[in-house]
């Protein structure tokens, strides 16, 4: 879905007169102020904020001039309202948050957002896809019609980036005719057990590891991986808010044989977000941390990105027009000539 013109004007005037108003105002975040090497970084808790922490502690040990401090936040959506509201200058938020704030969909289509945070780097990705219980004669994606399936619990970004995968066309039809099941996720194994859900997505961030309710119905339940059909890769693939990969299994896979060599997974990219007030020379460190102390990141916490070089840093970024990067990374990406003149960058 294209954004609006109006919608994609407004942001970018407002924007820009956010910046210009930091100049006029003492003390303000950024801009030359006393607080220009200061990232407070909004982070949602779980697996997110053991990211974010493990981060922190590679600032702490590699840069003697980055003040660096996680503030824990409501989910990415909650993390994208506070930093429109200017309650810290960095985040991390998803690449399906963010498509839905500069569209003004999902829950920013009724409350939206006046500024879309500048991108810096990729955190990690959830990968996901589609397994049914055996007995279930559920083979392909096309099978799921009349089935209970589970995409995670109610609230959960991989939830609503399926849903919004599944629920466009050529796959709606397949995707009305579903009994979407809610529950919380440490309720879902012992009802795949009990036979109330018939298929569940399985995600985590390969090659690392799944989520834990995904761990926890492997070893209970006998699943095999849904195939999926030319109307999922293009649904997927057609989404703004969602990425694509083919992983084998070999790779990435659960403690079971689910019958294939590679999953099809739509994607959830998480991100390093940064407010116009985040000062470039603190932005421009981060990214040399992570960049640099990659190996010391994932000591940490292995979750995050492991970088093969600072080009793969820069390629792993989201996509679109909407998403211009932070000053300070376009300066870290010039420096060592992989910046593409051709990406988004401030006006």
């Amino acid at each position: 879905m294209d954004m609006p013109e109006d919608g994609a004007t407004r942001r970018r005037f407002l924007r820009g007169a956010a910046a210009a108003s930091v100049l006029g105002i003492a003390g303000c975040l950024g801009g030359g102020g006393s607080d220009e090497m200061e990232l407070r970084v909004g982070t949602s808790a779980g697996g997110t904020q053991d990211v974010g922490l493990a981060v922190e502690r590679a600032v702490s040990e590699s840069s003697d001039e980055l003040s660096y401090s996680t503030v824990e936040s409501p989910g990415y959506i909650g993390t994208l309202y506070r930093l429109d509201q200017d309650q810290f200058n960095a985040g991390i938020v998803d690449n399906n948050s963010m498509s839905k704030a500069a569209e003004d969909r999902g829950d920013f289509a009724e409350e939206g957002v006046d500024s879309i945070p500048y991108q810096g780097f990729s955190a990690f990705p959830y990968s996901i896809y589609v397994v049914a219980r055996d007995g279930t004669g559920i083979e392909t994606f096309d099978d799921l019609a009349g089935a209970n399936v589970y995409p995670a619990e109610p609230g959960y970004s991989t939830r609503a980036t399926t849903l919004d995968v599944w629920s466009q066309d050529p796959t709606a039809d397949v995707f009305d005719e579903m009994n979407i099941m809610d529950m919380g996720v440490d309720d879902a194994p012992g009802a795949m057990e009990e036979e109330r859900i018939d298929a569940a997505i399985a995600y985590g961030t390969p090659p690392v590891r799944y989520t834990g309710f995904v761990t926890e119905y492997d070893a209970r339940v006998n699943v095999h991986y849904v195939e999926e059909t030319d109307a999922l890769v293009e649904s997927a693939e057609s989404y703004a808010g969602a990425g694509t990969s083919r992983i084998a299994y070999d790779d990435w896979g659960l403690e079971q044989d689910i019958g294939t060599d590679e999953v099809f997974t739509w994607n959830l990219e998480v991100n390093y977000v940064f407010h116009d007030d985040a000062g470039d020379d603190a932005v421009y460190e981060l990214c040399r941390v992570v960049d640099e102390h990659n190996d010391v990141v994932n000591e940490g916490e292995e979750q995050f990105n492991d970088y093969e070089s600072t080009e793969d840093m820069l390629n792993q970024a989201l996509e679109g027009e909407e998403f211009p990067f932070h000053p300070g990374a376009v300066e870290y990406y010039q420096d060592n000539d992989v910046w593409d003149d051709s990406l988004p960058s401030p006006e």
